[in-house]
């Protein structure tokens, strides 16, 4: 991999000129500034010094002709013109780490590699499937792969900015608004789990009705976590009950205390989690076991009202090797 701080030669613009001066530093130094949001997070991740990357970013600036960055107490913002230019340099740099990545390999010093978007909060047996078929897939194709665990958005905007080059999430995005540099495989259908006092009439049939869960207080979120599933089932919900809002957990992180809170609600209150098992199964054995603790029990949903869509989403300027082996593993995943 070329150093930050070594010499290159200039960046191609899109419409193939290249500006005088311009070098692969002041891209990187530019995009690592947009993402961090300040300078000085940006130096200390790019380990240089804060004046020497300010230098380089205004030198950026006068190479482009125009300002790319509002510059504010709290930190930075991006202009329009920046915003464009951070799409196109995120674009020259995948495009640059893999024409070395390939270089590489044909040379015989190195093999193909993958980045993976991993999000937290996935159903268990969805992460397990997809991580064994990706590395299976990989170790026969002879590739490297790197996790990164993060959330992605419903337009899947890390992987359409090049910050990865594929991921396992959630499609709450219509097919016609994904962007066009984006391929798509569903793998599976996911429901939530309900959780409800053990002394609530749906208890004993392990089953509740939409119109009684929106009747109780239910605690689901945060809506951060994954927006689109979020405000999907909100609409679902306020179809019965127009009125309707969630609770937001006060323990964002811990079921068990989120369910201690539920199980002591002044109201009869309700515990619904992020897409948890495929759809019309059986509620699996282990939220069960934490839940009797509270005296609470795991109920579905009658008729599967909420649900989730699963799926493999990767860039569509991979190369052809890359693209074989993400196809290969959605299409062995089964949940």
């Amino acid at each position: 991999m070329i150093q930050a701080e070594a010499r290159s030669a200039p960046a191609a613009r899109p419409g193939g000129l290249a500006s005088p001066g311009l070098e692969l530093r002041h891209l990187r130094y530019f995009v690592a500034v947009a993402d961090a949001g300040t300078f000085t997070r940006a130096a200390e991740r790019m380990f240089i010094a804060q004046p020497t990357l300010s230098q380089q970013v205004r030198r950026l600036e006068e190479i482009v002709g125009a300002s790319l960055l509002q510059r504010r107490r709290e930190g930075v913002r991006l202009t329009e013109a920046g915003t464009v230019l951070l799409e196109e340099c995120r674009a020259i740099l995948a495009s640059f780490e893999r024409g070395v990545s390939r270089t590489r390999q044909a040379a015989g010093l190195g093999r193909a590699r993958l980045r993976i978007v991993m999000p937290p909060y996935l159903p268990e047996a969805l992460a397990v499937a997809a991580a064994s078929r990706l590395w299976t897939a990989a170790a026969a194709a002879g590739i490297d792969l790197a996790w990164m665990e993060t959330h992605l958005d419903g337009e899947f905007s890390f992987i359409h900015q090049h910050r990865a080059d594929a991921g396992l999430g959630w499609l709450t995005a219509r097919d016609e608004t994904l962007p066009a540099s984006v391929e798509v495989m569903r793998i599976g259908e996911f429901e939530p789990t309900v959780w409800i006092a053990s002394s609530h009439p749906a208890a004993s049939s392990g089953m509740i009705g939409l119109d009684e869960l929106v009747r109780m207080d239910v605690i689901h979120g945060p809506r951060g976590v994954s927006a689109g599933n979020y405000d999907a089932w909100l609409t679902v919900l306020r179809a019965t009950q127009p009125r309707f809002e969630f609770a937001d957990p006060l323990f964002r992180q811990s079921l068990p205390m989120t369910l201690a809170f539920a199980a002591t609600a002044s109201r009869p209150t309700a515990v619904l989690s992020n897409p948890h098992h495929v759809a019309g199964t059986p509620i699996p054995d282990k939220p069960e076991q934490a839940a009797k603790l509270y005296d609470m029990t795991a109920v579905r949903l009658e008729k599967g009202p909420l649900t989730a869509t699963a799926g493999l989403v990767w860039s569509g300027d991979l190369p052809r090797q890359l693209q074989q082996v993400l196809f290969d593993a959605a299409d062995g995943i089964a949940c």
